[in-house]
């Protein structure tokens, strides 16, 4: 005859709930699989020849949802690997008790008196419905989503001693998390949030009250409504402590997320690390392991169709609790990061909600640096000065028109026998033109100025260029060290994860204590490193403010540059890689480049307009002193008033007009100057030649410079796809030595050099694609021509350009 074993299975299927008993170890997982296949191995035969019981497990839950469908599927396919080999498996549908007390106590009821006769159970309403049950006709597993701080166990007890009872507790803990959230934040006030059912089914009023009956800070408890909008919820809480919402959707739960952190506040979560990678800024819970909590059920199955009683079945299932926080939350609610949290809290980046008013991609930081930049504002002023020089050398052929008036007394005995032509008082006025027909050094000296301002331009265009550069390098020194940071950080997690293994490699006997006091060493140095990364980050940040001339505490952020993707999709880089690839027209592609970049660099220019006001000063201190100088002038005088002695022009002599004028025609030639000409000439002359020899440096630097940054082009190429290559290769051997060392099969060392080669080479992977765009920016000043500061057509005008020199050399 057939033999029948009934299993009843209470099931609250909510990931939410499930996935708060998940740990980090999984490697764990792998020796117990192994352990079970050998098993398998060993018994086959035996069991071949038996007949298989059929064992049908009963589900219960407090709810069902599409959501949950596949993790119950994945329950039911781990029960039937474990127990597959004992016993047939047959599930019957889950029943849900919608979070109703008295309709869970009647499916609990109904399920014992139907053909599935033992039990295992998840879920609040569940729990506390079989807590209240004084005996139970048929086995039951319980799986405790009732916080723990509400099951109280005799020291040293393991087991239910329950007959036909056991369940499963795992530690989560209500004011474990309290003070674990203190521990970063002294709050004074914190708003529990709970779902609405459980404010009515567990005394969560009388918990709370007495954890803060010897505490300085207060709470509220709110109840969470479903759509997560809890806007006109609170009030003076100065932070939240999530400890519901585990069936929320992710809109709800976006919802709930928003409203916290639109209002600043720092929030804690009681369930998972997954809502702290959603927005929540911490919680105490690692990461989880469904396998493990699934497995335990599926062993716990087994054991009690093999007789066990599940009152004997182990309790707790035991894993750390690791603080975990969200940096971008951090950020956004302005939320201080102590260094000292490094060593204890994992820091996650989490999805980020918040974006800096100041996020500045490579464009806005080149306009930036032309508008706002000081050192070009300077150089402006020097063009301003030079256009002033050139209206004062034209200012010599303006007329110079005088006016003046004086006053006179005169001796009274010399004004009587002056005969009227020197009264005692008198008062007269003249008005007097002067005008610079020609004048060859004036007319030089505007040839010179206008040829001396035009080069004060190309100054200013040599120093633009150079400013956009140096943005340029201050925007990617960011971004690499912004990256460096990152990577620093999950190095520094790494370890933890490292540490983590030697000390349960320790504690099993498989290693010694002194591996544990390596990695607890190279867990200081990496959070040494990682504050150092983030100082020099910031560092970064203050050059691109003092480029731009922001505030120099300014909070900003870079956006990252990709190749070939956003603000460079139309870069026009790819065309040139397919060129730099190949050693035939590379040196085609050299060439082009050293043409554009003597025909754009304004250090050229300005050395051209320079040499033009050296030749004309040569030529006015040598042809130009035998041309004259002409000038016209001019004068009228007006006597206005006579009095006193003398004023009377005596009887007989001539009355003199009162206004008379004179004009003269001036022509003047230098004979001799101090040998001044002469000097001048020479002195011209030794400027031309050195003009020309900084030409030719010029042009030897530009030649030089463009062929070197032509061959970095082509080393960044090849290192952006080797890097990335070893990137890979050291993830997977750093993966497979951890499970080796974990396993007793390496030794330390070996561990610590994959975990160095990886570090390495991340930094080498994730800066190639920075230093490939840093090399093409430093060979864009070198040619002076900016592909992002010009538009499509010129860009696509400079391409075809390098295509036609390029085939006319093929």
């Amino acid at each position: 005859m057939k033999n029948n074993t009934h299993i009843i299975l209470i099931l609250t299927t909510n990931y939410y709930e499930i996935s708060m008993i998940e740990r980090v170890g999984n490697k764990m997982q792998n020796i117990k699989r192994s352990i079970l296949i050998i098993l398998f191995l060993f018994v086959t035969s035996g069991l071949s020849a038996q007949v298989k019981k059929t064992v049908t497990i009963g589900i219960l839950a407090d709810e069902t949802s599409a959501e949950n469908a596949p993790l119950l599927e994945k329950l039911q396919n781990e029960i039937t690997v474990v127990v597959g080999q004992d016993a047939n498996v047959i599930f019957k549908e889950p029943v849900e008790n919608g979070f109703d007390l008295r309709r869970a106590k009647a499916n609990y009821l109904a399920m014992v008196s139907s053909d599935a006769d033992i039990i295992l159970a998840f879920g609040v309403i569940n729990n506390i419905a079989l807590y209240q049950e004084k005996s139970y006709a048929k086995p039951v597993i319980v799986f405790g989503s009732v916080n723990g701080d509400f099951i109280e166990l005799e020291e040293g007890q393991t087991t239910s001693g329950i007959n036909n009872l056991a369940y499963i507790i795992t530690p989560i803990s209500y004011s474990g998390d309290l003070d674990a959230f203190k521990s970063i934040y002294d709050f004074k006030k914190v708003a529990i949030l709970v779902d609405d059912y459980l404010i009515g089914a567990l005394p969560l009023k009388q918990l709370f009250d007495d954890y803060f009956a010897d505490k300085e800070s207060t709470y509220s408890l709110v109840a969470l409504p479903t759509d997560g909008n809890i806007a006109n919820l609170l009030g003076d809480e100065d932070a939240i402590y999530l400890a519901g919402g585990f069936a929320f959707s992710d809109a709800a739960f976006e919802t709930l997320v928003s409203e916290i952190n639109a209002r600043r506040l720092p929030s804690f979560s009681a369930s998972k690390k997954q809502d702290v990678e959603k927005g929540i800024l911490a919680t105490n819970q690692p990461e989880t392991n469904i396998d493990q909590f699934f497995r335990r059920i599926a062993l716990n199955v087994e054991s009690i169709v093999n007789g066990t009683n599940p009152s004997d079945l182990p309790l707790r299932l035991e894993y750390k609790n690791r603080l975990s926080l969200n940096f971008n939350t951090a950020k956004e609610i302005q939320f201080p990061l102590r260094y000292s949290m490094l060593g204890t809290v994992d820091i996650v980046g989490g999805e980020s909600r918040f974006t800096s008013e100041n996020a500045y991609s490579l464009l806005d930081i080149m306009n930036g640096v032309i508008g706002r930049n000081l050192s070009l504002e300077v150089e402006r002023r020097n063009i301003d000065l030079s256009i002033q020089d050139v209206k004062t050398a034209k200012s010599n052929f303006y007329p110079d028109v005088t006016a003046s008036a004086t006053g006179l007394y005169v001796d009274p005995r010399i004004a009587e026998i002056s005969n009227g032509a020197s009264p005692e008082f008198s008062t007269a006025g003249s008005v007097g033109l002067q005008q610079l027909l020609y004048s060859e050094a004036a007319a030089a000296g505007i040839t010179i100025q206008e040829n001396l301002q035009k080069a004060q331009i190309e100054t200013y265009n040599a120093a633009e260029l150079d400013a956009i550069l140096n943005g340029s390098v201050a925007y990617f020194n960011a971004l690499i060290l912004k990256t460096n940071a990152k990577i620093q950080a999950e190095n520094l997690e790494v370890t933890k994860e490292n540490l983590e293994i030697s000390e349960q490699n320790f504690e099993a006997g498989a290693s010694g204590k002194s591996d544990v006091l390596r990695f607890r060493s190279q867990l200081a140095q990496n959070i040494q490193t990682l504050i150092e990364a983030g100082n020099q980050l910031n560092q970064a940040y203050f050059t691109v403010n003092q480029l731009m001339n922001n505030p120099i505490d300014t909070e900003i952020d870079i956006q990252d540059a990709v190749i070939s993707e956003g603000l460079f999709s139309n870069y026009r880089y790819e065309d040139f890689l397919e060129i730099l690839d190949d050693p035939k027209l590379r040196p085609f592609l050299v060439d082009f480049l050293i043409e554009e970049a003597k025909k754009n660099a304004p250090e050229l220019r300005g050395i051209g307009y320079n040499l033009e006001a050296t030749l004309r000063s040569y030529r006015l201190s040598s042809s130009g002193r035998f041309v004259p100088t002409v000038a016209l002038q001019g004068q009228y005088n007006l006597a206005l008033t006579e009095s006193g002695e003398g004023s009377t022009i005596p009887t007989g002599f001539p009355v003199p007009p009162d206004g008379t004028y004179n004009f003269g025609l001036n022509l003047s030639l230098p004979i001799f100057r101090q040998n001044l000409n002469n000097i001048g000439r020479q002195t011209a002359k030794i400027q031309e030649d050195q003009l020309n020899i900084q030409k030719d440096n010029i042009d030897l630097n530009i030649e030089t410079n463009v062929n070197a940054l032509v061959l970095d082009l082509t080393n960044e190429i090849a290192n952006i796809q080797i890097s990335k290559i070893a990137e890979e290769a050291a993830k997977e051997s750093l993966d497979l030595t951890q499970i080796a060392y974990s396993e007793g099969a390496v030794p330390l060392i070996q561990l610590i050099d994959a975990q160095t080669n990886y570090l390495q080479s991340q930094l080498a992977s994730a800066t190639a694609n920075y230093n490939y765009l840093l090399a093409s920016m430093q060979l864009e000043r070198a040619i002076g021509y900016f592909f992002l500061m010009n538009s499509d057509e010129n860009n696509q005008d400079f391409i075809q350009r390098a295509r036609t020199f390029i085939l006319s050399r093929n």
